[in-house]
């Protein structure tokens, strides 16, 4: 039974792992292009609206996303109570989602930031609408990560065509905005339709709502804290400072989101079987998952973060173009909270939220927000997107702190010491310190070789420093024997024979 359930977890990850890529390869074709047409002003009005809506929606599915996995992970071998649930938090959010409506409609008018960009606000906050009937926390809960896979895919295909078809000039940046939502919302559509596959949409008899106020309302604050230093660093840069310093800081954030999904793939596959074992009792595999999920996250991390530190201009020059290299900075300084957001969110959503310490990732969230909030009022007035990078990446650390320093007490639950205990950190470093070296050379190699593109170019040194710098890293942490590195290149040799022989 556990080497079935050990399966579909690697089943789920690749599935994930899939599913991050597509959202990596979706802003490297668009990004090049839309940088060119809208440019740094561009953009910024659009990353402007998105994080002001994010703060609408957050209100509108309090904490349903990430409770709606769990609960619903809990009941999935049975229809009927896991229909019942479901429709109890769709109730829920519906009603909020009326509400934040209401409100959001009254501050186009009241807001003066919002009077030039009305018609952009509107459109983003479809995003409320497709949130309400996605029910994807439903999907997660079951584990269907073939289907979100799939279905992510062919809408993320569909607004790669439309970015290219439409989006032409600088003012097409409304444009650019309904398409970005498409792409991230409109297969909530099918969420819905294929549901009742799931589920029962016929009456479950009297829903029992008040049974969800209390827990939702922990996860609710938990995802507030989490919204204000994801999304204040751009509401504040663009009341502060103008608009194209949030399309600066845009573009940096944009390149960490994309290594912060590769991290985290694996993690985002265990909240629902994490919460299963406990709800059975089986704290073995609940710890052994865990652990090596943790490990997971270091030994993928922190070659990124080096990598991505060191290539922060090239990186910038591939996906946009040189109006963008004042956010070089900023990129430099909040690329190493890919490291920081993978460890949290496997102490966090893998480990506390399955065992019931919610309390304990609110905490955490809390004290970073309020750190992000007092770095950003003191740095960005002067240093502007590398100021808002920097509140963000101390914010990352200090949530960290915080969950470690909690989950000391939880010894019945927690083994601390054997999740961090097993990362080869010494392999780690030997591994970064000798891959560097190749990589940085690379970078300074004799332009006169190179084609005069900035954008291939930077493509072509990233390139061949990528394969030098990744290669060297995998060669020496399977030579000083890294545990998990061993096990996952073990595997792959091991699938390859199979289909020779066959």
């Amino acid at each position: 039974m556990a080497e079935i359930k050990q399966k579909s977890i690697k089943k789920n990850f690749i599935m994930n792992a899939i599913l991050t890529m597509s959202g990596f390869i979706f802003p490297l074709i668009t990004s090049p292009y839309i940088s060119d047409v809208l440019e740094a002003d561009g953009t910024g009005p659009v990353d402007f609206a998105t994080s002001v809506i994010a703060y609408f929606a957050m209100f509108s599915q309090l904490g349903i996303p990430t409770y709606g996995i769990k609960v619903c992970a809990k009941v999935r071998d049975d229809k009927e109570k896991l229909s019942k649930t479901v429709h109890e938090l769709m109730l829920i959010n519906f009603l909020m989602s009326v509400v934040v409506y209401v409100l959001f409609f009254a501050s186009l008018f009241i807001v003066p930031q919002f009077k030039d960009d009305r018609l952009l606000l509107i459109i983003v906050s479809s995003t409320i609408f497709f949130n309400m009937i996605g029910i994807d926390y439903l999907y997660r809960g079951l584990e269907q990560y073939k289907y979100i896979t799939i279905r992510s895919l062919i809408f993320k295909a569909i607004a790669v065509v439309l970015m290219f078809l439409l989006v032409k000039q600088k003012s097409d940046y409304v444009i650019y905005g309904g398409i970005t939502i498409f792409a991230a919302s409109a297969s909530n559509v099918m969420n819905f339709i294929h549901a009742r596959k799931l589920i029962s949409f016929r009456s479950c008899g009297k829903l029992d709502l008040k049974q969800h106020f209390k827990p939702i309302m922990v996860y609710f604050a938990m995802v507030c804290a989490t919204q204000v230093y994801l999304n204040l660093d751009k509401i504040m840069l663009g009341f502060m400072k103008e608009k194209v310093d949030v399309g600066y800081y845009g573009a940096a954030v944009k390149i960490k989101n994309i290594l912060v999904s590769i991290v985290t793939s694996l993690g985002a596959v265990l909240l629902p079987r994490a919460s299963y074992y406990v709800e059975h009792n089986q704290m073995n595999e609940f710890r052994r998952i865990t652990a090596k999920a943790l490990h997971f996250v270091w030994i993928f991390a922190t070659p990124l973060m080096v990598f991505f530190v060191i290539f922060s201009r090239e990186g910038l020059l591939f996906l946009n173009n040189a109006t963008y290299l004042p956010a070089v900075p900023a990129m430099q300084l909040i690329i190493p909270t890919i490291l920081f957001i993978g460890v949290s969110n496997i102490l966090g959503i893998q480990v506390l939220v399955p065992i019931g310490k919610e309390k304990i990732v609110l905490y955490s969230e809390i004290g970073g927000a309020v750190v992000d909030l007092v770095l950003n009022l003191i740095f960005i007035p002067k240093y502007k997107a590398a100021g808002a990078a920097f509140g963000t990446l101390i914010a990352e650390l200090v949530v960290v702190l915080i969950q470690v320093y909690f989950m000391r007490d939880l010894k019945d639950s927690v083994d601390l010491k054997n999740m961090f205990g097993k990362i080869g950190y010494w392999r780690i470093i030997i591994a970064l310190i000798v891959a560097s070296p190749a990589a940085i050379y690379v970078k300074y190699i004799d332009k006169s070789i190179l084609p005069d593109s900035v954008r291939i170019h930077s493509f072509i040194l990233m390139a061949i420093s990528a394969i030098l710098f990744f290669g060297v890293y995998l060669v020496a942490m399977l030579i000083t024997k890294d545990s998990l590195a061993t096990e996952i290149m073990g595997n792959i040799v091991s699938k390859v024979l199979k289909k020779k022989k066959k």
